[in-house]
C-alpha cells in the first residue's frame, strides 16, 4: 500500500498550473518534486510498482519533465538520483530565457526502507567522516555530471538534493566549481555536522560559543600550517576561486540537521561587523574535526563547507523534525521565506 506522501494528486503542488518558470516560488517548487521523484522512483524498484502501477512519473510529467535515465547506486542497486529533461509542449519563443533549465540531475537523501537503508546510512557516515568524495555512488554521481556538462553546457543544467543528495549535489557542484563551471543548485535542508549551536536559544552565549570556536579553528588552522612542510591544510586560494558558485541552501531552523547553515553564514558577517573578519574568514574554511584528521595524515575537506549562498530559511511553523527536514515543505503555497545572499571575500 502506497504511502499518501508517495501519490503526486494527495501531497503534491496541485497549484502549479501552470508553472511560471520566472517565479521563484515555482522554480523551488519544481526542483523539489523532481528530487521527490528520484525517491519514488526507489520506492517504485522496492515495491515493483511497474507501468500504470508506478507513482514516480507524475512528479516530473505535471512540469513537463521526461526521465532520461536514473542513476543506480552500484553496491545495492538502489536508485540515487535521476537525470531529467524539459520537454515543454508548447514551445513559443526561446525557453531559455523564462529562467527554466532543459536539463536537471536531482539526489535524493536516506530512505530507511531494508532494500536501500544500510548503503544509505554507510554514506551518511562518510559524510560525517568528511569521505563522501572517496565513495563510488560519488564517483558515479561526478561522472554523469561531468558528461552532461559535456554534452549540453553549464547553462542548462541544474542540480539539486535533499539531505544526503544535498551533499551529494554540493560536492559535485564545489568539484565543478573548482574548474570554473558554477552549476544552478537547489539544495534542500543540507546536512551540516556540528555541534547544534544555533538550538541556543539565548544570542549573546550562542555569539560567544560561535566566536570562541572561530578563535579555536583558526589557532589550529594557522598552527598546522606553521608546522607542517607539506602543506595539507587547503591554501585559501581553493576555497576563494569557487566563491562566485552562489547555490540556493533552503534550510529549517526546527531542522537540526540542517540549520546550523543559518549561524554559519549569520556568525562571518557578525565578526566582519566586529572587526574579527580575518579570525573567521580562516576559520569558516576549517573545522576542528577535519583539521585534526589531517594533522594524522589523512587528507578531511570539510565538504559541508562554502563560501557562498543564496541560503533561503522557512520560518512557517511545523509539527515536528520530520516536517522540518522533509522534502514536501519545499513545494508548499504560502511559505514564510527568508532570503540572504551570502559572497565570500
Amino acid at each position: 500500500m502506497a504511502s499518501e506522501r508517495e501519490v503526486f494528486e494527495l501531497s503534491g503542488p496541485l497549484h502549479l498550473t501552470p508553472v511560471n518558470w520566472e517565479n521563484a516560488d515555482h522554480r523551488r517548487s519544481v526542483a523539489a518534486c523532481l528530487v521527490q521523484g528520484v525517491y519514488i522512483l526507489e520506492r517504485d524498484r522496492q515495491e515493483k510498482r511497474q507501468g500504470s502501477q508506478a507513482l514516480a512519473p507524475r512528479w516530473w510529467e505535471f512540469c513537463h519533465f521526461r526521465l532520461l535515465r536514473p542513476l543506480v547506486d552500484d553496491v545495492d542497486s538502489s536508485i540515487f538520483g535521476a537525470v531529467y529533461e524539459f520537454k515543454p509542449v508548447l514551445l513559443q519563443g526561446d525557453h531559455k530565457n523564462d529562467g527554466s533549465p532543459r536539463y536537471v540531475i536531482a539526489f535524493r537523501g536516506t530512505l530507511t526502507k531494508p532494500d536501500s537503508v544500510s548503503r544509505d546510512i554507510e554514506l551518511d557516515l562518510h559524510f560525517i567522516q568528511n569521505g563522501l568524495h572517496r565513495t563510488s555512488r560519488f564517483e558515479i554521481a561526478m561522472q554523469v555530471v561531468r558528461n552532461m556538462v559535456a554534452t549540453v553546457g553549464d547553462s542548462n543544467l541544474w542540480l539539486a538534493g535533499h539531505s544526503l543528495g544535498s551533499a551529494m549535489a554540493m560536492l559535485t557542484g564545489k568539484t565543478m566549481a573548482r574548474t570554473g563551471i558554477f552549476l544552478k543548485s537547489y539544495l534542500f535542508n543540507p546536512p551540516f555536522f556540528s555541534a547544534p549551536i544555533e538550538r541556543i536559544k539565548d544570542k549573546k552565549l550562542k555569539h560567544g560559543i560561535r566566536i570562541a570556536g572561530s578563535v579555536i579553528t583558526a589557532g589550529l588552522a594557522f598552527a598546522l600550517k606553521a608546522s607542517s612542510n607539506n602543506q595539507r591544510n587547503p591554501p585559501e586560494e581553493p576555497f576563494f576561486a569557487i566563491s562566485a558558485w552562489v547555490p540556493s541552501l533552503f534550510v529549517n531552523p526546527s531542522d537540526h540537521i540542517g540549520s546550523e547553515y543559518i549561524g554559519y553564514f549569520e556568525h562571518r558577517k557578525n565578526m566582519e561587523e566586529i572587526g574579527a573578519g580575518s579570525i573567521e574568514r580562516l576559520a569558516t574554511r576549517n573545522s576542528i574535526g577535519g583539521l585534526l584528521m589531517n594533522a594524522i595524515g589523512r587528507d578531511s575537506e570539510p565538504l559541508h563547507l562554502i563560501p557562498s549562498a543564496n541560503l533561503i530559511t522557512n520560518l512557517s511553523p511545523v509539527q515536528d523534525f520530520k516536517q522540518a527536514h522533509g522534502i514536501h515543505q519545499w513545494w508548499q503555497p504560502h511559505l514564510r521565506l527568508q532570503s540572504n545572499i551570502y559572497r565570500y571575500s
